[in-house]
């Protein structure tokens, strides 16, 4: 495991990464590269998601085991998105951001996107949503200590950031529908409205079931094993 021992560079990597680098990287990849090329972008975004999540801690051991704990919580995103019409990809992003921090949010989202997206369907929304499920794990883990207060405020979150989701992909449709306007975006956002609501019910809904139970084992899993 590779670990970044400047505090410095690593706090500069914690805010460039995630907010302009991979950001830019993805808008850009829509103008620049070919609609058939899109999986260089995605690829470019995985690797900048593993260099956050490597920026996000300065011992290599403690560095493996979270690896070993966002990799368990990728794979069960990736499981999860064979349920029909619920979907707990943000659910389980928002509770790895909380416990094991935003980073691992981070990584665990782009990665669940990347990754199903092999089985359901790749594309060139797939920058997109690694972009928009990694910010809402990464954004659980820098609010954690508010989110930590009450079950239900996780349950908010979780239900607010389905809608903020679906806006960014509403982003995606305009770009390759030939050019952002404020027209066209505002016909996509009320044309998703019904998808946005099953999928912000959906996060309510597991959040409710799984927000407990899994905080609880992963805060042991931290104690016990010094994550």
């Amino acid at each position: 495991m590779i670990v970044i021992n400047n505090s410095g560079l690593r706090r500069v990597l914690r805010i460039t990464v995630p907010f302009v680098i991979i950001p830019l990287t993805v808008f850009l990849g829509t103008f620049i590269v070919p609609q058939k090329s899109y999986l260089f972008v995605s690829f470019a975004v995985t690797v900048m998601a593993l260099i956050l999540f490597i920026s996000g801690f300065d011992r290599k051991k403690t560095g493996s085991r979270r690896l070993v704990i966002s990799s368990v919580m990728t794979a069960l995103c990736i499981i999860g998105r064979f349920i029909p019409v619920f979907k707990p990809i943000t659910a389980l992003t928002v509770i790895t951001g909380i416990h094991i921090g935003g980073e691992s949010g981070f990584l665990v989202g782009a990665l669940a996107a990347l990754i199903s997206n092999f089985f359901s369907g790749q594309g060139p929304w797939t920058p997109f949503q690694m972009l928009a499920w990694g910010l809402i794990g990464l954004f659980a883990g820098l609010l954690s200590p508010f989110l930590k207060r009450s079950r239900w405020i996780i349950v908010a979150y979780g239900t607010v950031t389905g809608m903020i989701f679906s806006l960014i992909m509403d982003v995606w449709t305009v770009l390759w529908g030939g050019g952002f306007s404020a027209e066209l975006y505002l016909a996509a956002v009320v044309a998703a409205i019904p998808h946005t609501v099953v999928y912000s019910l959906s996060n309510m809904i597991f959040l409710i079931i799984l927000s407990k139970p899994f905080g609880e084992k992963l805060e042991r899993i931290k104690l016990k094993y010094g994550v």
